[in-house]
């Protein structure tokens, strides 16, 4: 099936989309599985990656709140916190649709340093009854962006808790899987990027509810950009680390009050930071397309609305529904021809993406043909290769919330180098997209979200 916008970017909380929400997503599928089955308890295996980090991430909550029911995309974060506090005291865990088995997050079994063939994230749950039989197993494996695969899934890599377009390849307009196929379908049928995904998406679902989802998505980013400045303190976790969007925000209302483009830059910065600090500290955020680059294409898109002088109030919900269609069509060809996940290539796959998406987006509200707008994406990726996830602690503070302020204004500055271009160049998308597969692939897997190299090792905690 095809990767559609409403996967790449999905409602859900941190702070990591394939540690926390993915994780979450499994608990819940094999919740529903052993709905009916004799289930006296529950066991909880992480492998690779997520048994790494998985403390750092909220991995181990993420599973069992995922157990009792709770969906990323509904849960309120608050309700998650007193859920697990409540599992915490009474070491009781209420299945969804099922009984209530003696529980506790320390009774999750890590394995950080033996992975599973398919991914480095992976989880076994498994059922026992009151004999101690095995009653059910389910291997997952969390893919990126919130994406999760089940073994015995009939695709490798489909999404069994997603929301994937609910049509056939042959029954979408424009299918594409690559940015060849992606410009091909442009020029055949004249439409700009995101026109081709408009027809694409409205193959499922009507266009004016592609429109009205696109533009709850951005209101939710809106909303989560607009909670963090209002937060002071620390972010959780011991690092200690101080929550900056709050007095960045005030420092800049008093000296931009007008938004003068000279400080474009600075609001950009502040704009993704806020996402990533409210990630960090496990509110809603929206994937774009991980939890962890979550910043980037909430930044560029506030560029884009405040500093693009074409964008007027009256075409202000037009340019969102465009910027993200065009960044999903990006992000799509990401996620099948190489990876999204930290876990699998590093932070070039999380990071690069997002500045890719971003740049794309940004390129076609600035004027851009296609082919500016491909070349916008490679621009921007091609100057994230070989970016490793190396957080210290485990956790996604550093340098996570910095790093998606950089990607962002990287993917501004990767739009503007395209429009002053005509779109012809050596390197194309499909080939800086195939040479992060390869490097992923090359790197060490100490720096791919292990927190066992790279600044989480040279780094003191204390």
């Amino acid at each position: 099936m095809p990767v559609s916008v409403f996967d790449l970017f999905s409602i859900g909380v941190g702070p990591s989309s394939s540690h926390t929400v993915g994780p979450m997503r499994a608990g819940v599928d094999f919740a529903e599985r052993v709905v009916g089955l004799p289930v006296a308890s529950i066991r909880v295996d992480l492998y690779g990656s997520l048994a790494s980090t998985g403390h750092g991430h909220g991995t181990l909550g993420a599973v069992a709140i995922g157990l009792m029911g709770h969906r990323p995309e509904d849960v309120d974060p608050d309700v998650l916190t007193a859920a697990l506090e409540g599992l915490e005291s009474s070491g009781l865990l209420k299945l969804a649709g099922g009984p209530t088995v003696a529980f506790r997050l320390t009774d999750i079994v890590l394995h950080p340093l033996t992975m599973l063939p398919r991914h480095p994230n992976a989880m076994r749950l498994r059922s026992f009854d009151a004999t101690g039989t095995e009653t059910a197993v389910e291997t997952y494996y969390s893919i990126g962006g919130g994406f999760i695969a089940r073994d015995g899934d009939e695709e490798p890599g489909e999404d069994v808790a997603g929301t994937a377009i609910p049509v056939e390849t042959d029954a979408v307009p424009h299918p594409f899987s690559s940015g060849a196929e992606l410009l091909a379908a442009c020029a055949t049928t004249g439409l700009p990027v995101s026109g081709v995904a408009l027809a694409n998406e409205s193959a499922a679902r009507p266009e004016a509810e592609v429109r009205d989802r696109l533009l709850r998505i951005h209101a939710v980013m809106e909303d989560c950009v607009d909670r963090s400045v209002r937060r002071t303190g620390t972010l959780p976790g011991g690092l200690e680390v101080r929550r900056r969007a709050a007095d960045w925000f005030e420092q800049l209302t008093r000296d931009d009050p007008g938004h003068d483009p000279l400080f474009a830059m600075e609001w950009t910065n502040l704009t993704a930071m806020a996402v990533n600090e409210e990630n960090a500290s496990g509110g809603r955020v929206v994937t774009a397309p991980t939890n962890g680059a979550a910043g980037i294409i909430p930044a560029v898109l506030f560029y884009a609305l405040t500093y693009v002088p074409t964008i007027t109030p009256d075409r202000r919900d037009d340019a969102i529904v465009r910027f993200l269609l065009t960044a999903g069509a990006i992000g799509s060809i990401y996620k099948e021809r190489a990876s999204i996940s930290g876990a699998e290539v590093g932070c070039q796959g999380e990071v690069g993406s997002a500045a890719s998406m971003a740049a794309a987006g940004l390129a076609e509200l600035l004027g851009g043909t296609p082919e500016q707008v491909e070349n916008a994406a490679e621009i921007a990726m091609e100057h994230n290769l070989g970016l490793t996830c190396d957080p210290i602690g485990g956790l996604v503070q550093i340098p996570c919330i910095e790093r998606n302020a950089i990607a962002a204004n990287k993917a501004v500055n990767a739009a503007r180098m395209a429009l002053r271009g005509d779109g012809v160049h050596h390197v194309s998308l499909d080939q800086v997209v195939e040479t992060m597969r390869q490097t992923g692939a090359d790197m060490s897997h100490k720096y791919k979200e292990t927190a066992m190299g790279g600044l989480a090792v040279n780094v003191p905690l204390c």
